[in-house]
């Protein structure tokens, strides 16, 4: 089952007092069950973001009690930032990162936020999926207007806030909770000190678009104060060619019929009433949904920034933007230096982008993770003006524990097998040797694929690479797994068992180890038989030259084979649950039993044929390619 966690990142309008911060964070750090992940001040932005994750419990009280320090610290009368703002704590996301479900997270959303309105007396708005009306969804239209605009917007009825007191908190100001998607906080920077230069590229981006502009609009036509397309009785333009409608009904129908978005919904986004536009600029859509973006200059870094939120990387990511706006740049005589995460960034968000990059140059996806990751990395330039590490930076990073088994050196890992203990033993050796076959087979079919002349099998082999990769990762995780669960259950062997409880309870224990010590070797023994099914068709694409590798692949994927049927075998005898035997019964059939099994080999025959045919493949192409070697 898997951890309850659950990430919170609030936005603190303080980015310039390091002891502020720093009290604001100790009360995250005191609650029991969380860890604060990250603290990114902006002293431009004058705004922290702070990324911590922890249990649902733990979280609550860590956001409470910083949202109550930074009101007890922050004046937002004397606050003065380039990034939007509305609070002390401008707004409190919560994002579900494993073992809970959005409308629990959502209910712990508003928990938070009553807590935060009736104890603290903050008005508290609901946004994204706590949003309790439609039009309360989007942050960018709760703080339209800023903390400047709160005190009149209060005493609208309209905005009666969903939590505390519908009056002016002067020094606090408003706060924004709710539940959101993973949002990625990306910066782009750009070789010009000029904001207008990123303000307008911005504008080309983000899902809110921009007002529509008169006549030509070539690259450098921002610069020249264009005209502003605007709403008039009886004319309602479209803004992106030539219709003008003479109602605003007309106009909206055509938007949706001839562009495919829908005018209603970016007015309201822009804060223009649909039903009474006129005297408003025309709006005209970004090239992006869940796309926020602004232009900002950056003193520290020397250059202007298109700072963006992405607040759904699965529809639209890093290298979406960024290869964008690099076309945008290019049309205005400017080049992207590079850019910058603010906080974390999920792990399959970077691992897409990885591939994203290496497809367009025409290389493998099927390499080691780490080397998918540093290629984002370099891609993106993320190390522009700041390090860039995945380890402390990249959410959800795949990672052993610090003591696991192939964590040690090679010479560590052989001696440590060599030892009087039991584990790590056959089982474990079983799993890393189908991990390197599989491995073989991937850097076979790396060598071979995507060079001149290879375009009729870089589909196969390409395919095959990525298929390793799983198997390696699966198999490499095994080592350790299988070691686990052999401890498991020698730890259940030496429970007491004097009492006929303590007798039940010991049994029960020893079942359950034996079951997890079959499915561990069981898993093993698959993955390594399908290693030996890809290099089956590797052998057959792939460049001669390297045949002998998959031969040495093949052998030592069929090691996992055999490694994982013995330990199958010698656990299973000792389970007394038939339904979980029959489960096990289709591999049973498929191998000989127990007491014949250690005389699998006669001469150098291989009695299974159902990996027979795979192996003889491999064996009679190298003989074939032999006189060539």
């Amino acid at each position: 089952m898997s951890e309850i966690l659950i990430e919170c990142v609030p936005n603190f309008s303080e980015g310039r007092d390091n002891d502020i911060i720093k009290q604001i964070t100790d009360e995250i750090e005191k609650i029991e069950g969380v860890k604060l992940l990250d603290v990114d001040p902006g002293p431009d932005m004058n705004r922290t973001v702070v990324t911590f994750v922890g249990s649902p419990e733990g979280v609550k009280e860590a956001a409470f009690n910083s949202i109550k320090k930074a009101s007890e610290l922050i004046d937002m009368n004397k606050h003065k930032g380039s990034h939007p703002r509305m609070g002390a704590t401008d707004v409190c996301p919560f994002v579900p990162v494993s073992g809970i479900t959005t409308e629990e997270c959502v209910k712990l959303s508003k928990e938070v936020a009553k807590r935060v309105g009736e104890e603290l007396n903050i008005p508290v708005y609901l946004y994204e999926k706590s949003a309790q009306t439609p039009e309360r969804e989007n942050l960018a239209i709760i703080r339209q207007g800023e903390y400047e605009a709160l005190e009149e917007k209060l005493k609208k009825p309209e905005w009666k806030p969903d939590y505390g007191p519908a009056k002016f908190n002067s020094a606090a100001g408003a706060t924004v909770i709710g539940v959101r998607e993973f949002l990625i906080a990306y910066n782009i920077s750009l070789n010009t000190r000029e904001v207008l230069h990123a303000t307008d590229i911005a504008f080309e981006l983000r899902e809110k678009g921009r007002s529509a502009r008169v006549g030509k609009t070539d690259s450098l036509f921002y610069y020249k104060r264009p005209k502003i397309l605007k709403y008039k009785e009886s004319k309602y333009p479209c803004g992106l060619d030539d219709f003008v409608g003479k109602t605003i009904d007309e106009t909206i129908k055509h938007c949706k019929e001839k562009h495919d978005f829908d005018l209603v919904e970016l007015l309201k986004l822009n804060g223009v009433n649909p039903e009474k536009p006129e005297g408003q600029s025309v709006k005209i859509p970004g090239k992006f949904n869940y796309c926020k973006a602004i232009g900002w200059m950056v003193p520290e870094y020397d250059r202007a920034q298109i700072s963006i939120n992405l607040t759904n990387y699965k529809v639209t990511s890093t290298h979406h933007v960024l290869e964008e706006t690099r076309k945008l740049a290019a049309k205005r005589g400017l080049v992207v230096t590079g850019s910058e995460i603010v906080g974390m960034i999920p792990f399959p968000a970077l691992l897409e982008t990885g591939k994203f990059y290496l497809k367009k140059q025409g290389r493998s996806t099927g390499i080691p993770i780490r080397d998918i990751l540093n290629t984002a990395v370099q891609s993106l330039g993320l190390n522009d003006v700041s390090e860039f590490k995945n380890e402390e930076r990249v959410l959800g990073l795949p990672k052993n524990l610090d003591d696991a088994l192939v964590e040690m050196k090679v010479t560590d890992f052989v001696d440590e097998v060599s030892r009087e203990s039991p584990a790590p033993g056959g089982g474990s050796i079983a799993a890393l040797a189908g991990a390197l076959g599989a491995s073989l087979s991937s850097m076979v079919s790396n060598l071979t694929a995507n060079k001149r002349g290879s375009e009729k099998v870089d589909d196969i082999l390409n395919d095959a690479a990525i298929k390793c990769q799983e198997i390696k990762n699966a198999l490499v995780k095994a080592v350790d797994d299988d070691t686990n669960a052999f401890n498991a259950y020698m730890n259940a062997r030496r429970l007491p068992n004097k009492t006929d409880d303590e007798k039940k309870i010991r049994d029960e224990a020893i079942q359950s180890g034996l079951k997890k010590a079959v499915h561990v070797p069981l898993n093993t023994a698959q993955l390594s038989y399908q290693a030996i099914e890809i290099a089956d068709v590797v052998v057959k694409n792939s460049n001669p030259n390297s045949i002998t590798d998959v031969g040495v692949g093949v052998q030592s994927a069929y090691t996992g084979v055999l490694g994982g049927i013995y330990n199958v075998l010698i656990n299973l005898k000792d389970i007394k649950d038939e339904k979980f035997n029959d489960v096990i019964s289709t591999w049973k059939s498929k191998v000989p039993k127990y007491n014949e099994f250690l005389g699998i080999y006669e001469k150098d025959e291989i009695k299974h044929r159902w990996i027979k045919r795979s192996i003889k493949n491999v064996a009679m192409l190298i003989r074939e390619y032999g006189g060539n070697l």
